[in-house]
C-alpha cells in the first residue's frame, strides 16, 4: 500500500524577508509567514490525516502548532527533517556571505553535494537524513496520509533526489514559502505528485531557503 506525504514548507520567517540564509539558526515566522501558516491550516482542516510530523526547529515547529492548533493532531518533531546546517554562513545575507567568506560562498553556490560548509554540512549529508526519515513514516503510515513540516532546502534536494535529477544541476523550480508538495511512497520509492501548490495562499510568498 502507498502512503500520501504531504510535505509542507514552514511559513516565511523574520530572516526570509531579509535575505539572511538561516541554516540552523533560527528566526521567527514574520506576520506573512503566520498567515501563511494558518492558510495551510485551514487547508488541512478538511483534509484528513493520520499524523503531524515536523522538523525540530523553531519556524517549522512554529508552523507545525499553528496546524495542530486546527486540526487537533499532535506535532512529532525529528532532527533529521531539519535544514542543513550551514555553518559560518547562517545569520548573513548572500551579499554579506560573499564579502566574508567568498571561497566558501562560491562553493556554496555551485550545489556541489558534497561541499560541507565550515560549521555545517553538506546537502547530500541532510539529504541523507531527510531520506531516511521520509522512509520510515512511509514504511510506518502504509495506506495512510501523514503531514511533514520541513524546510525549502530539504524539498529542494528531495526533489531532485526523487526525480533523479543530479544535485549539481542548478536550480530551475521555486521552492516557495507554504508550499504544498505530495509524493507517494510505495516499495521503498517515492513518487512526485504534486509540488509547489500555493493554492491556499491569496499572494506570493518568497522563495528562499
Amino acid at each position: 500500500m502507498k502512503t500520501e506525504l504531504i510535505l509542507l514548507r514552514h511559513g516565511e520567517t523574520e530572516w526570509n524577508a531579509l535575505g539572511r540564509l538561516q541554516g540552523h539558526q533560527d528566526s521567527p515566522l514574520s506576520a506573512e509567514g503566520l498567515r501563511q501558516a494558518d492558510a495551510l491550516a485551514t487547508r488541512l482542516s478538511t483534509l484528513p490525516f493520520t499524523a503531524l510530523y515536523s522538523s525540530d526547529l523553531g519556524r517549522a515547529l512554529q508552523t507545525a502548532q499553528r496546524i495542530s492548533h486546527r486540526t487537533g493532531h499532535s506535532v512529532r518533531s525529528d532532527a533529521r527533517l531539519r535544514e542543513r546546517g550551514l555553518g559560518i554562513l547562517e545569520g548573513l545575507t548572500r551579499e554579506q556571505a560573499r564579502q566574508r567568506h567568498p571561497d566558501v560562498f562560491a562553493a556554496y553556490a555551485t550545489n556541489a553535494p558534497d561541499f560541507v560548509v565550515p560549521g555545517g554540512e553538506s546537502s547530500l549529508q541532510r539529504l541523507g537524513h531527510a531520506v531516511a526519515c521520509l522512509g520510515e513514516l512511509g514504511a510506518r503510515h502504509p495506506g495512510e496520509r501523514v503531514v511533514i513540516v520541513t524546510h525549502g532546502g530539504v524539498l529542494s534536494s528531495f526533489f531532485r533526489h526523487s526525480l533523479g535529477i543530479p544535485a549539481d544541476t542548478p536550480r530551475a523550480f521555486s521552492v516557495l514559502n507554504a508550499c504544498w508538495n505530495q509524493f507517494d511512497y510505495h516499495d521503498g520509492g517515492f513518487r512526485l505528485v504534486t509540488w509547489g501548490d500555493i493554492n491556499h495562499l491569496r499572494d506570493d510568498s518568497r522563495d528562499d531557503t
